[in-house]
């Protein structure tokens, strides 16, 4: 495959708009393999075409594998990535300025402050990718694809499920039916977008500009939109019953009978006396997210359903024996928090940092009494999309019909975890101790081909 491609710059002006739809299924076997030697090679000659002078040619890495290589703060303004494998590269601070990356996968990639304006983006999977701060102002992003023969065939759709496009610049790009569910678009200007019939479920939209955006049609399905104008939603009578808003986040705080303080004082005397004196904590139905932090708060044995917690610093907060089925505790920092044999049922745990957090059992009573209690953490239909756990404590955990897809367990305690029902799509597991954990049929035959040892099934 010729990598260079030379010709004026002009070149690369492409009638995008000619060419509809893709699906990319070029074997690998088709693509090019480069080094990161080769591929500096080819950006040097790049900049020399860029800039006029001899010797340059312009970058076509058309149907090449880069992925692990790294392109950061290169300049490939026009270069041609048409589908490229670009998966967990470094492309932080990249021009991509009016470059043709159509049907490129850059999944896993590092792609903060990079700038994709007036670039063709279609067909591009960039899901769980970070691109914080990116600039993609004016960007095509509509489906598409290529097939074996480097025609154009049925669309897929850009897929950004899960990456971090929190403040990026999308204003006035073409993203009609692009896929941002669990995307963190924080701060985000999406301002005068085309997103008719886009996908925001479960995304964070909290302090993005979205007025003169185009949204029949788009799925703001449980979005969280905290801090945003949503005069254009309204208008376009999309359906945010469901999402996080200003309205609807839960009871204030400040509707409490006394201080939250001076009932977290009276539950600890409930703790301490087993109940004796003081009162059990209730903190149900309340948006908790406004104190901003809890870490290292002790919490015990309080109750708190359909809570929202969500992106708040919990770093070693105490949380054992606690009832909090339904919480929202989407983006929260809960490393090292000690969750020992609480009930999280339909808990939302969603892009959660639980670094190191105990989900362990908790003994009650004497151990080998009569009296002996062991309490397992129940979190049966929970959430846990793109969450990192590694090196959790999650022994006898109940996780049937959880969602855990694209979270990290590695190196965690799994054992006796009960996994049936659970959805294991790009769940990592390297490391984990899985012996004795249960799964269903279908889940043991995916994870057997994925190369994943469990226990009892190796």
């Amino acid at each position: 495959m010729d990598i260079w491609q030379t010709g004026k710059m002009s070149d690369m002006q492409g009638n995008a708009d000619e060419d509809t739809g893709i699906k990319q299924n070029v074997p690998p076997s088709t693509y090019r393999k480069l080094n990161q030697l080769q591929l500096d090679e080819t950006v040097e000659l790049h900049n020399r075409f860029l800039d006029g002078r001899v010797g340059g040619r312009r970058a076509n890495f058309r149907n090449t594998d880069l992925t692990g290589l790294t392109l950061r703060g290169c300049n490939l303004q026009q270069a041609d990535f048409t589908g490229a494998i670009m998966r967990d590269m470094d492309l932080s601070r990249v021009n991509f300025r009016e470059a043709s990356l159509y049907a490129a996968d850059m999944r896993n990639s590092i792609i903060n402050q990079a700038s994709f304006i007036r670039a063709d983006l279609r067909g591009a999977r960039i899901e769980n990718a970070n691109l914080e701060g990116a600039d993609l102002e004016s960007a095509d992003l509509r489906g598409g694809g290529i097939t074996t023969d480097n025609t154009f065939s049925e669309s897929q759709n850009v897929n950004f499920k899960g990456a971090n496009l929190s403040g990026a610049k999308l204003v006035g790009s073409l993203a009609s039916n692009a896929d941002f569910s669990d995307a963190i678009l924080t701060g985000a200007n999406i301002s005068r977008a085309d997103l008719r019939g886009a996908s925001f479920s479960g995304a964070d939209l909290s302090e993005a500009k979205l007025s003169g955006c185009t949204l029949s049609g788009a799925d703001m399905k449980s979005a969280i939109m905290i801090g945003t104008e949503l005069d254009d939603l309204v208008k376009q009578q999309l359906d945010i019953t469901d999402s996080i808003t200003d309205t609807n986040s839960g009871m204030s705080l400040s509707q409490l009978e006394q201080p939250l303080e001076h009932l977290i004082e009276i539950h600890r005397l409930w703790v301490q006396t087993v109940g004796k004196e003081g009162r059990q904590l209730d903190l149900s139905g309340y948006d908790l997210h406004e104190l901003k932090e809890l870490k290292q708060e002790h919490l015990t044995g309080i109750k708190a359903c359909n809570a929202r917690f969500f992106g708040m610093n919990l770093y070693q907060v105490e949380l054992q024996s606690a009832t909090l089925d339904g919480a929202n505790f989407q983006q929260c920092d809960m490393e090292d928090a000690d969750l020992r044999g609480s009930s999280f049922k339909g808990a939302n745990f969603n892009h959660a940092n639980l670094r190191n957090a105990n989900f362990n059992p908790l003994l009650f009573g004497e151990r080998g009494s009569e009296n002996e209690r062991i309490q397992a953490c129940d979190l049966e239909g929970s959430s846990f999309r793109y969450a990192d756990i590694r090196g959790g404590k999650l022994k006898k955990a109940n996780l049937r019909h959880a969602d855990l897809s694209y979270a990290d367990f590695s190196r965690c305690d799994l054992r006796y975890v009960d996994f049936t029902g659970a959805n294991l799509d790009n769940t990592a597991f390297e490391g984990a101790d899985m012996k004795y954990a249960l799964f269903d049929e279908d889940q043991i035959k995916d994870l057997k081909r994925r190369n994943i040892l469990i226990g009892e099934y190796e």
